[in-house]
């Protein structure tokens, strides 16, 4: 694989290429420890694309050498309070084992960066778990880096509450 010869794309999730791809990556990343270590459910294999494509302000860029899915970022528009305005929240990012360390996280992060100025939007983020050191370079290479309004009150940390 030459870097020429991989495509970034956004993905049009009615393509069935492209909603094949979404599946066998968000798998393969459900299946690592970092992702979890379970294989994604059925409900997910089955439904995950359809409620994608209808989820407001969702999008998907993907990576592919041909057609080999190769690479997958979701995201979802949200909304800056303290500056008025869209933002988007990178919640997956994916490469495929045997296409890591050769760059297309920052193609697909930049290709993130361009559709979200394209919306408008004032801002990316994401969460990152704080022992993947190798996503974290990944990152903070293409710009990234802890949310610190204030260096006295600390790192934001990333919370949940399962309903």
């Amino acid at each position: 694989m030459s870097e020429s010869t991989v495509d970034i794309v956004i993905a049009d999730y009615a393509d069935p290429l492209h909603a094949r791809a979404i599946i066998q990556l968000m798998d393969e990343y459900a299946r690592d420890p970092y992702g979890g270590g379970e294989p994604l459910s059925g409900t997910c294999r089955e439904q995950l694309v359809t409620k994608l494509a209808a989820f407001p302000g969702a999008f998907s860029v993907l990576a592919f050498d041909g057609t080999s899915a190769l690479g997958l970022v979701n995201c979802f528009t949200g909304f800056s309070t303290f500056a008025c305005k869209p933002l988007v929240n990178i919640h997956d990012v994916i490469v495929t084992e045997g296409a890591r360390g050769r760059g297309l996280c920052a193609r697909m992060l930049d290709s993130v960066a361009r559709e979200a100025k394209r919306r408008g939007c004032c801002k990316l983020t994401m969460e990152v778990l704080e022992k993947n050191l190798p996503a974290q370079r990944a990152y903070r290479k293409v710009g990234f880096e802890p949310y610190v309004l204030d260096e006295n009150m600390g790192a934001a940390l990333f919370w949940q509450r399962y309903l």
